[in-house]
C-alpha cells in the first residue's frame, strides 16, 4: 500500500478517463430531394467513424420524405428502444410503393461509403399493416445475406400498451406483423388493415455494403418507416514516457483495412480518448513516437469493441538507444504504407520485427555491431521497385544513427468501373472478376457506383455483373478486359430503372375525378386497364423504360378537354412518366347508365383499407395513412339532412308571411 500511495503522489499513476457503458443515438438524414420516382436523400449513422448511406427511392409521391419524430417515435419501452435508446424527436424516413398496386413495388437502396460493422447497429420498419418489405442486403464481397444473417429480432407495436412511453395512436396498436424468413419479407396483418405501429427490427450479424427495401402494397395507400440507430463506446489509453507522463503524442485510430479513421493527442495526464466509435468491431490504435522516442513494444494494439467498456490501449516511450537503423516503405507513387512487417536479421543470427507506422516510418534501436539484413513482408497487389532488402553495418561503438534504410513498391494494376442507372450512380450491384486460371472474385459498388479489383497481373480477365431487383440491363452484362501493367479504368455497366406511368384525372374546376378508366399499352407489351382513385390520381409501376401510350375513356356525361391518348416517355430520366387529363361537361345526354365518376365506389382501392395519399400525415403528424372514408360520408349526410330542415322552416316562414298577407 505504501508503494502505491507513494506511486499515486508522484503521478506515475495514471487518472483514467471514465469507462462509460455503450449509449445508443438514432441516425441523421440529408435533404430529401427529387420527385416520385426518383427520390435522393442520404443517412448517416451518429456513430464514428462516421459510415453514410447515399438513399436512393423510385417511391410514388404523397406523404414521403424525412420526418421530424415528434409524434411518431420508438420509445425505450419498445425492443429496439431498450437498447438504442427513444426514437423521439429523431427524424425517420417515410416512404411508398412505386403505385399503389400490388405489382408495382418500389425499391428503395442504401450505399454504404464503407462496410458497416456487426454488432453496433440496428435498423426498425414501422407501419407495416397492408403492406409488406422484402429485406435484401449484401457484404462487401458482393454476396447477399441470409435470412439469418440480416439478423432478424423480432416484432412489436409502438402503439402497443406493452410499448410504454410511445405515441398516442387512433388505432388499437394491437397488431404486429409476421416475419417470413424463407422469403426474407416482412408482412402487415392478414386483413390488410390500416393500423398503427406494427414494426420489425433487425441486427445484421456480418458486414454489410448496401441494403435494398422492396416495398410492396397490400391495400389502400400504404406508407411505411425506416429508422437507423447505433451504439458508441470510447476507446481509451494512456501513453507514458519511461513512467510518467507523456503530453502531446499523436495517436491515431485505425480501421481493419489500416484506414487512419481519426487522430489525437495526449492530454497533460498522458491519457488520450476516441470517444463514441461504434460497437462491435475491432479498432487498431497507434502512437507515432515523437524525435528522440522509441516506443518500447508493439507501436499498434488492437481494441476490441464487442463489449463496452473496452480494455484500454497503453503505450509506453522511452529514449532511442545507440545505434538506430531507421527507413520508410511507400509506392513509388509516394503513398507511405502503414503496417507492413519489417524484419532485420542480425548478425548473430536472431532477428527482431517492428511495423510500420501510419507514415510509412520504422526503426529499431540498440542495434549491436555486425552486419545485418532487413527485410519486408511484401504486401499483396505490390511489387518491389529497385531492392527487396537493406544491408546495413554497424560498427563497434558507432552512436551515428542509420537512416534511409527506404523500400520502394509499385502498386499491381486495377481495373475500375461504375454502375450507373440513369445517368446516376447505381450502389449495391455484385460484380464478380473471373481471373485467367478460372478463379473468381466479387466485389460490391459503393455509394457512388464504384467497383474496383486490385493487385492485378498483365492478362485476360472478365467482368461480369448482377441485374438488380427493379432495374434491367442497357448492355451486356458480361465484358472482356485486358490488363497489361497500368490500371484499366472505364469498364462501366448502364441500366435502366423500371419505371411508373402515373397521372391526374380532373373535371370542370379542377376537381379530382374517380373512378375513370385509362389504358395504358407500355412500350413492346400488353395494354392494361386502370382506374382513377378517389383523389383523381392513377398508376402503373414495374415497367421498363421507354415511350408508353395512355387512353383515356370518358365517362358519360363528359368529354375529353385536348387529346384522348398521350405518349410518355421515361428513357431519359428515373422519374415517373406523367399524362394528366381533364375532362368537360359534354352536350351530349349522358344514356350509358355509368356511375357518377366520382363515386368512390369506382375507385382502384375501394374498401381496401387504407385512404387517400392526400390525406396521409407528414413532417410532425402521425404516419397513419389516412382518415376513414366514412367520416366523410356521415358529414355529407349530416350537411343534406340539415339542408333539409333549413329549407322546411323557410317553407313554413314564407307561408305564414303569405297567410298574414290575405
Amino acid at each position: 500500500m505504501s508503494v502505491l500511495l507513494a506511486l499515486a503522489s508522484s503521478g506515475l499513476l495514471l487518472a483514467r478517463p471514465a469507462q462509460a457503458q455503450a449509449r445508443g443515438s438514432w441516425a441523421g438524414w440529408g435533404a430529401f430531394e427529387g420527385g416520385a420516382g426518383d427520390y435522393h436523400t442520404s443517412m448517416s449513422f451518429s456513430t464514428s467513424p462516421q459510415i453514410t448511406a447515399e438513399v436512393t427511392s423510385n417511391s410514388r409521391g404523397g406523404g414521403v420524405g424525412v420526418v421530424s419524430g415528434q409524434s411518431a417515435w420508438l420509445s425505450d419501452g419498445t425492443p429496439i428502444g431498450a437498447k438504442y435508446g427513444s426514437s423521439r424527436n429523431q427524424p425517420y424516413l417515410n416512404l411508398r410503393p412505386q403505385a399503389d398496386r400490388a405489382d408495382s413495388p418500389s425499391y428503395t437502396t442504401y450505399g454504404f461509403d464503407g462496410a458497416v460493422p456487426p454488432g453496433g447497429w440496428a435498423f426498425a420498419l414501422g407501419d407495416i399493416d397492408a403492406d409488406q418489405v422484402k429485406v435484401t442486403a449484401k457484404g462487401p464481397d458482393g454476396s447477399t445475406l441470409t435470412a439469418a444473417e440480416l439478423g432478424f429480432q423480432g416484432t412489436f407495436n409502438y402503439c402497443s400498451a406493452s410499448s410504454p412511453g410511445g405515441p398516442s395512436c387512433s388505432s388499437g396498436g394491437t397488431d404486429e406483423p409476421t416475419w417470413e424468413a424463407s422469403t426474407k419479407t416482412l408482412t402487415g396483418n392478414d386483413a390488410a388493415s390500416d393500423t398503427d405501429g406494427a414494426s420489425g427490427w433487425f441486427e445484421p450479424t456480418v458486414p454489410v455494403q448496401s441494403l435494398t427495401f422492396t416495398f410492396t402494397r397490400r391495400a389502400g395507400f400504404p406508407v411505411y418507416q425506416t429508422w437507423f440507430a447505433s451504439l458508441g463506446c470510447e476507446i481509451t489509453g494512456s501513453v507514458t514516457d519511461s513512467g510518467a507522463p507523456s503530453a502531446g503524442v499523436q495517436v491515431n485510430a485505425i480501421n481493419s483495412d489500416g484506414l487512419v479513421l481519426d487522430s489525437t493527442t495526449t492530454g497533460d495526464d498522458g491519457a488520450y480518448s476516441f470517444p463514441n466509435y461504434m460497437v462491435g468491431p475491432e479498432y487498431t490504435v497507434e502512437v507515432i513516437a515523437p524525435d528522440g522516442k522509441i516506443v518500447d513494444d508493439a507501436i499498434r494494439r488492437q481494441v476490441d469493441l464487442s463489449t463496452c467498456p473496452a480494455v484500454p490501449a497503453d503505450f509506453q516511450l522511452r529514449d532511442i538507444v545507440p545505434t538506430s537503423v531507421s527507413g520508410n516503405v511507400s509506392t513509388t507513387d509516394g503513398e507511405n504504407l502503414g503496417g507492413i512487417t519489417v524484419t532485420v536479421a542480425l548478425e548473430d543470427g536472431t532477428t527482431r520485427t517492428t511495423v510500420t507506422d501510419s507514415e510509412g516510418n520504422y526503426l529499431f534501436d540498440d542495434v549491436p555491431a555486425g552486419d545485418h539484413t532487413i527485410t519486408i513482408d511484401e504486401p499483396a497487389g505490390y511489387d518491389y521497385y529497385g531492392a527487396d532488402q537493406r544491408d546495413v553495418t554497424v560498427a563497434p561503438a558507432q552512436t551515428t544513427p542509420i537512416t534511409s534504410q527506404d523500400f520502394a513498391l509499385t502498386a499491381q494494376a486495377r481495373l475500375l468501373g461504375k454502375a450507373i442507372a440513369c445517368e446516376e450512380p447505381l450502389p449495391g450491384v455484385t460484380v464478380t472478376l473471373t481471373k485467367p486460371d478460372g478463379s473468381t472474385e466479387s466485389t460490391v459498388t459503393d455509394a457512388d457506383g464504384v467497383y474496383y479489383f486490385a493487385g492485378l497481373s498483365a492478362d485476360y480477365y472478365t467482368v461480369e455483373v448482377d441485374v438488380p431487383e427493379g432495374h434491367d440491363a442497357e448492355i451486356p452484362t458480361t465484358k472482356r478486359v485486358r490488363v497489361v501493367d497500368t490500371d484499366v479504368s472505364g469498364v462501366h455497366f448502364y441500366f435502366s430503372r423500371r419505371a411508373a406511368v402515373t397521372g391526374k384525372v380532373t373535371g370542370p374546376g379542377g376537381d379530382p375525378m374517380g373512378g375513370v378508366s385509362l389504358t395504358i399499352t407500355p412500350e413492346d407489351g400488353s395494354p392494361e386497364q386502370v382506374t382513377t382513385g378517389n383523389d383523381g390520381t392513377y398508376g402503373v409501376g414495374n415497367l421498363p423504360s421507354g415511350a408508353h401510350t395512355v387512353k383515356i375513356t370518358a365517362p358519360g356525361g363528359y368529354e375529353v378537354d385536348g387529346e384522348i391518348e398521350k405518349t410518355i416517355a421515361n428513357s431519359s430520366t428515373c422519374g415517373d412518366a406523367v399524362a394528366d387529363f381533364a375532362l368537360l361537361e359534354s352536350d351530349e345526354p349522358d344514356d350509358s347508365g355509368d356511375n357518377d365518376p366520382g363515386d368512390p365506389s369506382e375507385g382502384p382501392n375501394a374498401g381496401a383499407g387504407e385512404d387517400e395519399p392526400s390525406a396521409v400525415a407528414y413532417e410532425d403528424d402521425l404516419p397513419r395513412t389516412g382518415t376513414s372514408l366514412h367520416i366523410g360520408l356521415i358529414t355529407a349526410v349530416f350537411l343534406l339532412a340539415a339542408g333539409a330542415v333549413m329549407v322546411a322552416a323557410a317553407r313554413a316562414r314564407s307561408g305564414e308571411e303569405d297567410e298574414s298577407a290575405i
